[in-house]
């Protein structure tokens, strides 16, 4: 008898990998229609776009709600004789899809999805006027959508709304251990700063750029720094967006960046770096488990971190800063003084709050994650209302960053995430970020020889080391296991306040 349980549970595993397999490909295809909303499609098209991202949301609900999948999960969890590990972490996984999906009613899933899709097209139209009494009505609905969300998923994993909501992006994330990171970081940086801004007091000021840049050479630059970091061009593209971002489709990586006439070193250039670490990550997955959950990243943390490895650890280390002068000179002659490399790393690492995210250095910039991250939970937990969100928002980049908030836009119109489905994200930035620093101390701990490497545009390495460690496991195992085997330890916020003592206080 068990030889026969043990055999229907392979078979059962096997009829899931299938349904998987769909459900993942739906997946991909709404993360291109996205691509293309964002890139492509002509203002008229929304409506349409809503009506076939709905489709798709449940389409996809539709599969891992079904009855019969919690009865192939079920005897599949029942005898694991025959599954691998591999086989055993995406059942795992599995299972953890399938809570989410069917913590929430078709119809909820629907009036989500169309919520969203509303809202995202109402953010592009009032970001420019920044007035976000117009996008109120609509984005209300999106936050009451949530918060049902939120509460009916807590229900079934056994946490707070916020947690659940945390849990889509971050396995496991807990509020506790996030107000520990974040509230030891908000005391760390206000004395750190000024300690940073004490220091570039004396130095010598770097020589700024005025432009103008020509944008297809801007797109060319990136492109060629992008091949020699190791984006496969047969697999992805570069395009241009209001809001970078990029898609989570191994096979057809599509990332997105901005440009500006004046400027490029701080704006287009790391945001094209920033989304070739998610892309470098996505096209090292294991090939092998495509389309099955444990062949997606880790969570959005560890997602992150790869991003932000590219743009803070590599971009604005002084051995690139010598790599890139020469390239900057190639693609802009006559700005030779500020493409030095000693000039280049002054802008990459010169402290300066802003008021947009984007335009924040690394010290800052987990300040920025720290007030969506506390605004979100208000709202989630009914504390703060979408009325009051402008003027909480406002008071807080004066708390926590010194600087005035001239107007919705560059205020809570900013950032495109609540208006559309990424409801418990931002925590994955910062995280992600002391992920990074972590990272780049091991793998500069593990090839001697990794400056002299980058200097030359020589990445490989650096590549290698991370597929090793990150890419190819795919999410066969906790982030925290594969942080502490890939670093020798869990996750300690010291390396990055050691990362940015280095790059801010030793030139």
């Amino acid at each position: 008898m068990s030889d026969d349980f043990g055999a229907m549970s392979v078979t059962a595993y096997r009829r899931l990998a299938g349904r998987f397999r769909r459900w993942s490909a739906l997946r991909e295809a709404a993360f291109l229609l996205q691509w293309d909303s964002e890139v492509m499609m002509p203002a008229g098209g929304a409506s349409a776009r809503s009506e076939q991202n709905a489709a798709l949301e449940l389409a996809g609900h539709g599969l891992l709600a079904a009855p019969e999948i919690d009865d192939l999960l079920t005897a599949a969890e029942a005898d694991r004789t025959g599954l691998d590990n591999w086989e055993n972490a995406n059942l795992a996984e599995m299972r953890r899809l399938q809570i989410h999906a069917t913590a929430l009613d078709a119809d909820l899933v629907a009036a989500l999805s169309k919520a969203s899709s509303a809202c995202t097209d109402a953010w592009h139209r009032v970001k420019v006027s920044g007035s976000f009494t117009d996008l109120r009505p609509v984005f209300a609905e999106v936050v009451h959508l949530n918060r049902l969300a939120a509460q009916a998923k807590a229900e079934e994993f056994g946490c707070l709304p916020f947690e659940a909501l945390m849990d889509q992006w971050e396995p496991g994330a807990r509020i506790a251990e996030i107000d520990h990171l974040f509230d030891d970081y908000a005391a760390f940086a206000p004395d750190f700063i000024a300690e940073v801004k004490e220091h570039q007091a004396h130095q010598a000021p770097a020589i700024t750029t005025a432009g103008p840049f020509d944008r297809d050479r801007q797109k060319a630059l990136g492109e060629r720094i992008m091949a020699g970091l190791g984006f496969d061009f047969r697999h992805g593209r570069l395009d241009t967006s209001l809001h970078p971002f990029s898609t989570e489709t191994p096979s057809d990586v599509r990332i997105t960046t901005g440009y500006q006439d004046d400027d490029f070193l701080l704006t287009s250039l790391p945001g094209i770096l920033h989304e070739t670490g998610h892309a470098l990550y996505e096209q090292n997955l294991p090939h092998a488990w495509r389309l099955q959950p444990v062949g997606r990243s880790r969570g959005m943390s560890l997602h992150e971190s790869q991003s932000l490895l590219i743009e803070n650890q590599l971009y604005r280390h002084p051995a690139f800063c010598r790599y890139l002068s020469p390239l900057a000179n190639q693609t802009f002659p006559g700005h030779e003084a500020a493409f030095e490399p000693a000039n280049i790393h002054r802008l990459l690492t010169r402290i300066n709050p802003s008021a947009r995210r984007f335009e924040a250095d690394e010290v800052t910039y987990p300040l920025h994650v720290i007030l969506r991250y506390r605004l979100e939970r208000a709202l989630i937990d009914g504390q703060l209302t979408v009325a009051d969100l402008p003027g909480a928002w406002n008071d807080g980049i004066r708390d926590l960053l010194g600087v005035e908030v001239r107007h919705d836009g560059e205020g809570c119109l900013q950032d495109i995430h609540w208006y559309t489905v990424y409801w418990g994200y931002f925590p994955c930035y910062a995280v992600g970020a002391m992920i990074a620093a972590q990272l780049f101390d091991a793998a500069s701990r593990a090839l001697p020889d990794l400056e002299q490497a980058i200097a030359v545009g020589d990445f490989t390495g650096l590549r290698s080391w991370l597929t090793q460690h990150i890419h190819s496991e795919g999410a066969s195992r906790p982030m925290a296991e594969m942080l502490r085997d890939a670093s020798d330890q869990a996750l300690n916020p010291a390396f990055f306040r050691r990362h940015l003592r280095r790059q801010y206080l030793s030139t």
